[in-house]
């Protein structure tokens, strides 16, 4: 295995704390594979990437984990139910088109959903609207021509989301530079960390 360097990347240790040792984990979206290795390395897990990226996906395979190229688009059917303890989705949602889909195919595949986004909400973001342009942030590197996110959301969206489609919240966890945000999170966090399961 490779060595991984999760720089400013505060969110891996909130998502441990919610990964059993030796998991079997599935992470969508899973970029160059940092995270697998970070749950490898501090708690044994197994499993699989996806990537759609091409050179994402060959930076995981240098990284020694096993990484499916695909669109998550198309869904899981390669995999069957209940065929992983934990499935990850991290700051990836808001550039599903249909959320609605992959979050039924995650509940599907994993008995523990986990999903991480960029709140929207976050007084910073919101700033920049009220100046006249769209947010460029740490959590929202892009600008507004390049952007690969169509899904944008503020935790309250989200919990509406969860409510509705019959989601459960075990825990949740906002951060903003490395900080717990307890006091209006949806005005003051700036990064969402959600631990769901099926009602």
């Amino acid at each position: 295995m490779k060595n991984y360097n999760p720089k400013n990347r505060y969110d891996f240790s909130v998502i441990e704390q919610w990964v059993s040792p030796n998991a079997r984990v599935l992470d969508l979206g899973c970029g160059d594979g940092m995270l697998l290795n970070y749950l490898s390395a501090h708690k044994n897990t197994t499993g699989f990437g996806i990537e759609k990226n091409k050179d994402n996906w060959l930076m995981s395979l240098k990284n020694g984990l096993d990484v499916i190229q695909m669109d998550l688009e198309s869904g899981l059917a390669g995999f069957e139910d209940n065929s992983f303890d934990v499935v990850i989705l991290s700051r990836t949602i808001q550039s599903m088109r249909n959320i609605e889909s992959i979050m039924n195919e995650m509940q599907r595949v994993a008995k523990v959903i986990i999903v991480t986004f960029p709140n929207f909400g976050y007084w910073k973001n919101r700033l920049q609207i009220l100046k006249g342009t769209m947010p460029v942030s740490k959590e929202l590197p892009f600008s507004w021509f390049n952007t690969p996110n169509i899904h944008l959301c503020t935790i309250h969206d989200f919990d509406n989301f969860c409510n509705s489609h019959k989601i459960k919240v075990v825990e949740r966890h906002i951060i903003t530079d490395k900080k717990a945000i307890k006091f209006y999170p949806n005005l003051f966090g700036a990064l969402a960390l959600y631990k769901l399961v099926k009602k």
